[in-house]
């Protein structure tokens, strides 16, 4: 798993952020379903080495976990180093002071 750091500059990022959205509707996809579906929802035009840039960023992460399948390249989301740092502070419940 990525430190803090890397964590926390891969989901600052809004097209990450999306990317991240949209694997979690859909996972599994290929770097060009990512491009298309982030164009045709959102209206993104980032060129495919530019979404594969932010993708290498949430693989760093440990946000992305790839799949080589022949000449393709599926992503998938991996929400535990996120999980990780929630459970790092329990929730608490304080009544509010007046």
């Amino acid at each position: 798993m990525a430190d803090d750091p890397v964590l926390f500059k891969a989901i600052s990022d809004p097209t990450r952020r999306l990317i991240l959205d949209e694997l979690t509707e859909r996972d599994g996809q290929t770097l060009f379903e990512i491009c298309g579906r982030l164009s045709m929802k959102h209206g993104l035009g980032s060129s495919r080495q530019a979404i594969s840039q932010h993708l290498a960023v949430l693989e760093e992460a440990g946000l992305v976990i790839t799949r080589r399948e022949g000449r393709y390249k599926f992503h998938h989301i991996d929400t535990r180093p996120l999980h990780s740092i929630s459970e790092r502070w329990p929730m608490t419940r304080e009544e509010p002071r007046s």
